[in-house]
């Protein structure tokens, strides 16, 4: 079935029952019109339609990315604050021991 329009407002053939906000797409054209330069417009409404069902896609893949590097980010952050806690282990460790070398060679 050809028939354009929606399920509420289906298309009729009359032009005074017709919704103006409804408007038929222009016919492919035929024969040797088609060969005549239109294929260009053909294929970028085909390439247009193929962008439109991979968007989701693109969207997906975006969503991912940003929280892979959310994740990484996050990952480095918590390295970062382990390695400063070791840091300062480390240097009370080493006033601990200059103390305890200090206090040896005092008495």
């Amino acid at each position: 079935m050809n028939a354009h329009g929606t399920v509420d407002r289906p298309t009729t053939h009359d032009p005074k029952k017709q919704d103006p906000t409804m408007h038929r797409p222009a016919p492919e054209p035929s024969g040797s019109e088609a060969f005549a330069g239109s294929t260009g417009a053909v294929a970028a409404r085909q390439n247009r339609n193929l962008e439109m069902q991979l968007i989701p896609e693109a969207l997906a893949r975006a969503h991912m990315q940003e929280r892979l590097r959310e994740a990484d980010s996050e990952r480095r952050a918590v390295r970062l604050a382990a390695a400063r806690r070791m840091q300062r282990r480390a240097e009370r460790a080493s006033l601990r021991a200059r103390r305890a070398l200090a206090m040896a060679v005092m008495h």
